[in-house]
């Protein structure tokens, strides 16, 4: 988080965190993720210590993370393809006098 911004208090697996961000709301939703996280972890594997627990949630997040930015590279190098296209017609178009 920023270290930008009021101090935001988080709840996150039962501990509370002040927290500082650039946005109130980003910061509570970002807490709040990873609150979730953290308890579907360790709910599913709830023998296992606070700090294992941690870390799988932590590689899960980035997992996600991850697959976020592949998604949006893809997504850029498709619309990025597209307005190439679209130049070229109207390149096309434009010098054909008409």
């Amino acid at each position: 988080m920023a270290a930008d911004g009021k101090s935001i208090k988080v709840k996150i697996f039962g501990s509370e965190y002040p927290l500082r961000g650039e946005s109130e709301e980003l910061t509570k939703r970002v807490a709040s993720y990873v609150d979730q996280m953290i308890s579907t972890i360790h709910n599913k594997i709830p023998e296992q210590p606070p700090l294992t627990v941690a870390v799988l949630s932590a590689l899960n997040i980035t997992e996600d993370l991850f697959k976020e930015r592949e998604k949006n590279r893809s997504l850029t190098t498709l619309v990025e393809s597209e307005v190439a296209r679209i130049s070229e017609y109207l390149d096309q178009f434009l010098n054909t006098g008409v």
